[in-house]
């Protein structure tokens, strides 16, 4: 609730207080209407020293006054500010954010060109607006050259994906994050820069964006910093996501680290097939050929890459019509009810081949595209019977909508793709194991995909899915994968059944 008042305001103060700000809510700015209860808060909190004065008093429409809590009015109006800026898009990084506050003329500019100059063991960065000089220093184990800084946000970049060419960003903006951050930095010290590189004389952050973005909101505008100047790419792009990764206290969204090393992974890829040896190439050679590359790398990591690989390119292909659908962080939500594990553990783990291959990627026996390519067919028929149908804005009641949950429940979907792969492979007459596991790494025609949607058109209308709310199926779904399979087969979910018998 919010901070109450060290005493109640008589009528003559309330009335200056509106003569002051008029019947405008602090908290955003926005009109309060007539007739509509107004509330008076302190600006700065009564429990962190602030007075109860009369210059320390601001109306706000009721509802901003309620759901504030104890957070101190400024802050709260930062919140709603920062609410308001991820409101631009899901996958959101510091260059977003050094967007949109330009284009609220928060700030003027941002990442402006420099051009270097060195002398002795110092380097000057200067620009139309900007000139300074700062002490380098060398890596002992890399020798790679770096500076300690302070810069400027009209100098500074976020070190993202840009056309064919990789960032270093390893996340995107987390709300929560960048707003007890800006909290935190109102009363405590920064401990350690933001790290960057120069890239034809831009220099972009890469570590460090959400203190960055924190900074931003607080009005810092220049910031401590430390540059490389001529780091090996690619080992600087895995020490980064490993710092941000298995060394961090906050590890990677699963779904960010499929665009990360499914990209690191891809641009390697390309590299091993424009090699000029006189040896068939595949993807068991491939990911040889990594492990020499770099021998600080282990198999495990290897084939994570592999795996991320193979799940972007269809994650980020723009004809999957789950996109909007799949979770950017590591659990589900009401707009967005897929999470990346449930995926790779359901239509991935039973659709996708993820073991590397030996087929010469050269020839036309190498069906990786192909597969990618029935995949998201298979994904986007799924979509049109029935995920398409996804709505947060009805009530809670709604038959079709708790029929989706039950479908695409986490445990739920992990149990029927594996009756479905079945079904497929029955229709399709696909018997030996070995190809069962490449179940889609073939060419598959129009009328078997036709197929193919007759039995998802089975599995969508099986009675049990629109059983009454809170009844068996909402508790078995609930369990384990191999009970919730035992229970949909003595319910009459079962391959046959899919094939075209009777439940």
């Amino acid at each position: 609730m919010a901070i109450m008042m060290k005493r109640q305001l008589n009528d003559a103060e309330k009335d200056e207080i509106l003569e002051k700000f008029g019947r405008i809510c602090y908290a955003t700015g926005h009109k309060i209407p007539d007739g509509e209860e107004i509330h008076f808060d302190h600006i700065k909190a009564y429990s962190t020293g602030g007075p109860t004065e009369l210059n320390n008093i601001a109306p706000m429409c009721k509802e901003h006054n309620l759901s504030k809590g104890a957070l101190p009015l400024e802050d709260f109006r930062t919140k709603l500010k920062i609410a308001e800026f991820f409101k631009v898009g899901n996958r959101l990084t510091l260059k977003d954010l050094l967007k949109y506050l330009k284009q609220k003329d928060e700030i003027k500019t941002f990442g402006e060109k420099v051009v270097l100059s060195f002398f002795d063991h110092s380097v000057k960065l200067e620009n139309y607006s900007f000139s300074q000089a700062f002490e380098v220093q060398e890596c002992p184990l890399t020798k790679w050259k770096y500076f300690y800084c302070s810069l400027p946000v009209d100098v500074l970049d976020s070190d993202d994906d840009e056309g064919e060419k990789i960032g270093l960003q390893p996340r995107f903006l987390i709300f929560d994050k960048v707003f007890e951050m800006f909290r935190h930095f109102q009363h405590y010290p920064v401990l350690q820069p933001s790290i960057g590189r120069i890239n034809d004389g831009r220099i972009l952050l890469f570590d460090g964006q959400h203190k960055a973005a924190a900074l931003l909101w607080t009005g810092r505008r220049i910031f401590e910093c430390k540059i490389y100047i001529n780091p090996e790419i690619d080992k600087l792009n895995q020490a980064n996501i490993s710092a941000h990764d298995k060394f961090a206290q906050t590890r990677f969204y699963s779904s960010i680290m499929v665009l990360k090393l499914g990209a690191q992974f891809g641009k390697d890829f390309d590299e091993y097939k424009n090699i000029e040896q006189d040896i068939a190439k595949s993807e068991v050679g491939f990911l040889e050929y990594l492990g020499k590359k770099d021998l600080a790398v282990t198999r495990g990591e290897i084939n994570e890459k592999f795996r991320s690989y193979l799940y972007k390119s269809i994650l980020e292909n723009d004809d999957n019509k789950w996109r909007p659908f799949v979770s950017i962080s590591n659990r589900s939500s009401k707009e967005q009810p897929i999470t990346l594990d449930m995926l790779s553990k359901s239509v991935f783990t039973n659709f996708l081949c993820t073991e590397p291959l030996t087929d010469n990627i050269l020839t036309d026996s190498y069906k990786r595209d192909v597969e990618s390519v029935n995949v998201i067919k298979l994904m986007n028929i799924m979509y049109e019977q029935s995920l398409c149908s996804w709505n947060i804005n009805v009530g809670a009641n709604d038959s079709i909508q708790n029929k989706l949950k039950r479908i695409y429940g986490s445990k739920s979907i992990m149990a029927w793709t594996e009756l479905l792969k079945d079904a497929v492979c029955a229709k399709l007459d696909i018997l030996d194991s070995d190809e069962k596991a490449k179940i889609f790494y073939r060419e598959i025609s129009d009328s078997d995909f036709s197929k193919i949607g007759n039995i998802l058109s089975r599995l969508y209308n099986w009675q049990m899915w629109s059983s009454p709310k809170e009844t068996e199926i909402d508790t078995i779904i609930a369990g384990n994968k191999k009970t919730i399979k035992e229970w949909f087969r003595s319910k009459g979910l079962t391959v046959g059944y899919l094939l075209g018998a009777s439940e």
